[in-house]
């Protein structure tokens, strides 16, 4: 996909982070922008500052863990804008820092409700709403699925393993597309640290999937541990800077979009190294 004028971009997760870097960078472009979130205020806001830019927006507050919501969330757009060219698929959350630290028979059951419904159901939810439509129209498109760097290498944390689920959907979506002959292409984004509040994704967890974790319940050494990650990511990739990737991507149809830091790629190059080999997984310290 070359030329964006004109056409018409719907971002989940939009009103913060990379979502809201996103609807920019697509605005600047001249793209019409549907923005969802499911926060009312912050996408008020969202809508007055990408609006900002001369193009047309179109906010919709959106729970994707609640199919009839992005259901909602596609029948206005195509209504309002006739059809839809690009989706970014990328609202997410994750219950603390130290959810990702967590064993899989330790973290709650709720952890794992909540940050699937949301990480991955989210997910298929927009391809099952907006791709059908897409196809039918006949138009060029691209769907981008935000997963994490945590869906390309290994933990049995709520999180990791709903990211690992968006990146196994998303390429076999760009296969059926480029098998199909199909107009359309898809992208998936395994970010590592970005500036984002993400770490603060429980302001919006439902009271039934269970309460906000309790830093002071932690031991000391995952309550340690927690505090570096948060500063680390604070100093992340801005999103901005992953916003600019994820259009060069739709441009040249890249698949992997991977803006992670250098110790990162390291670690995914020696677990991709283990397979190929037949090695069992290396345990980094």
């Amino acid at each position: 996909m070359k030329d964006f004028a004109g056409k018409v971009a719907v971002v989940t997760g939009a009103a913060s982070g990379m979502g809201l870097a996103f609807a920019h960078r697509f605005a600047q472009e001249g793209m019409n922008v549907v923005l969802a979130d499911i926060e009312s205020e912050p996408l008020a806001m969202a809508e007055a500052a990408v609006g900002a830019h001369g193009t047309k927006v179109l906010p919709m507050r959106t729970n994707v863990m609640s199919e009839a919501d992005v259901s909602r969330l596609a029948d206005a757009a195509f209504t309002r804008f006739g059809n839809v060219h690009i989706v970014c698929n990328n609202a997410g959350v994750t219950a603390s820092a130290a959810s990702l630290r967590s064993r899989a028979w330790e973290s709650p059951l709720s952890d794992w409700e909540w940050t699937f419904g949301v990480n991955f159901m989210g997910v298929l939810y927009g391809v099952r709403a907006f791709v059908p439509r897409m196809l039918a129209n006949g138009e060029e498109g691209h769907i981008v699925n935000t997963a994490s760097l945590a869906g390309l290498l290994t933990g049995e944390n709520p999180y990791s393993v709903s990211k690992h689920g968006v990146v196994c959907l998303t390429e076999g979506m760009y296969k059926d597309f480029k098998t199909m002959g199909a107009k359309l292409s898809a992208s998936v984004l395994c970010p590592g640290l970005i500036r984002t509040s993400i770490l603060d994704a429980e302001r919006n967890r439902p009271p039934e999937l269970g309460s906000r974790t309790d830093m002071a319940a932690l031991t000391p050494e995952v309550r340690e541990w927690s505090e570096t990650f948060e500063a680390a990511l604070k100093l992340g990739i801005e999103p901005e800077t992953v916003a600019g990737m994820v259009l060069d991507a739709i441009r040249d149809d890249q698949f992997y979009i991977i803006p992670a830091q250098p110790e990162y790629h390291e670690a995914l190059k020696l677990r991709m190294q283990d397979i190929i080999e037949g090695r069992n997984p290396t345990i980094l310290g």
